[in-house]
């Protein structure tokens, strides 16, 4: 049954790169995808499945059914992009001016089109279900995964699996963590409002520059001094809003942050410690403070006892394509797979993609680029898992 699996990705690798090569060159938005599902939903037409569309803001659920009685899994493939111009000079680049696949979703859809065609022609071979998520939106708030999961993308699931290609690691690898596996995101905004003024007379103002410039410097305190040293927490400025004049003092600013961090406790502990910030910076200053903050999505935490049942699963078949499966560090991005990981014992999981030669540019960059190689890793140790999953 694995030697079948494997036989079959093996010839049909071609048109997986073909599949991410075509997508590549026409990438949309997160919750403006009309193309891509509507290509994902002809891939599956004259095929033995179920197709349910707009599942959640047009997300695609398709059901292959053994008809003997089992256990159900999902896999989940997300095939939404960037507003990133792209600077590669590839052959297949964006032809969407603007919009790029610089985060490899369209390697992920790729590989699990092709992997579903083959579990489908190998149905016989297994017992229960398999549930074949195809997600939008998952890199813009809320994300996709949230109104799929509303809208019954789950029903009947036991778990969840789901793979992504890092530029970053060795291609032919299989990478997994178990436990904490991905930080989980805030972002905040806050409206600082003093009183503007000429440049030379600073005391009948209130400088709403110093007093952000000090919330700025003190935010910092927040990990080296609240958090416990073995917590992970990051708090970044990456908005800074003060253009005005030279001799004229601001009469507000608007500053902009994002917060990550490894479990929900420390999130909502850098929360406090924002808002707690903000109150003394209002009695410092004499400022006014307006603190719009946003939970965004959930820290991805892999079920222990299922991600193990995956990597051994992994292991246990001899593959060419697999050269190896290690265990790696937490990654520091976060990942709207989390979502599902609430809801379901689930394992997210790193296909290696360091391109073979040249420099390797890090995801969300316009030269991002991965070893297409990665495809057949990631469909071959997916499918592995599913099948043995279902035997």
């Amino acid at each position: 049954m694995f030697q079948n699996l494997i036989q079959q990705l093996k010839e049909k690798e071609s048109r997986m790169i073909e599949i991410r090569r075509h997508l590549h060159q026409y990438p949309e938005l997160s919750f403006h995808e009309e193309e891509t599902p509507q290509y994902i939903a002809d891939f599956y037409k004259g095929k033995d499945c179920r197709v349910e569309r707009d599942i959640g803001p047009n997300g695609l659920k398709i059901t292959i059914d053994s008809g003997k009685p089992g256990k159900t899994i999902a896999i989940r493939a997300d095939f939404d992009a960037l507003p990133i111009e792209e600077d590669t000079g590839l052959d297949f680049t964006s032809k969407n001016k603007g919009v790029m696949h610089a985060c490899g979703h369209d390697a992920h859809t790729a590989y699990m089109l092709i992997l579903a065609e083959t579990l489908i022609e190998m149905k016989t071979a297994f017992n229960g279900k398999v549930v074949i998520i195809h997600q939008p939106a998952e890199e813009v708030p809320p994300g996709g995964a949230q109104a799929m999961i509303k809208d019954g993308v789950l029903e009947g699931v036991d778990h969840v699996l789901g793979v992504h290609v890092m530029s970053h690691m060795p291609a032919g690898n299989i990478y997994y963590c178990e436990g904490n596996a991905q930080t989980g995101r805030d972002f905040f905004k806050l409206k600082i409002k003093g009183k503007g003024g000429h440049g030379s007379s600073p005391h009948t103002a209130n400088d709403s520059i110093v007093a952000g410039s000090y919330f700025v410097t003190s935010l910092q305190t927040i990990v080296s001094r609240r958090l416990n040293p073995f917590e992970t927490g990051v708090v970044t400025i990456g908005s800074f809003d003060g253009k005005g004049q030279f001799n004229v003092i601001k009469d507000s600013v608007v500053l902009e942050g994002d917060v990550r961090a490894l479990t929900d406790h420390t999130k909502q502990t850098i929360k406090n410690e924002i808002i707690q910030l903000t109150e003394g910076l209002e009695k410092m200053y004499g400022v006014t403070c307006e603190l719009d903050y946003t939970h965004d999505y959930p820290a991805l935490y892999n079920d222990p006892e299922f991600t193990k049942f995956v990597v051994d699963a992994i292991k246990c078949v001899q593959t060419d394509a697999i050269h190896d499966i290690q265990q790696c560090e937490p990654q520091p991005p976060s990942e709207d797979f989390a979502y599902y990981v609430k809801e379901r014992p689930s394992a997210f999981i790193y296909a290696g993609a360091a391109p073979e030669c040249g420099e390797v540019y890090p995801h969300h960059h316009p030269k991002f680029d991965i070893n297409e190689q990665s495809l057949r890793v990631a469909a071959e140790a997916v499918g592995i898992a599913v099948l043995t999953y279902l035997k």
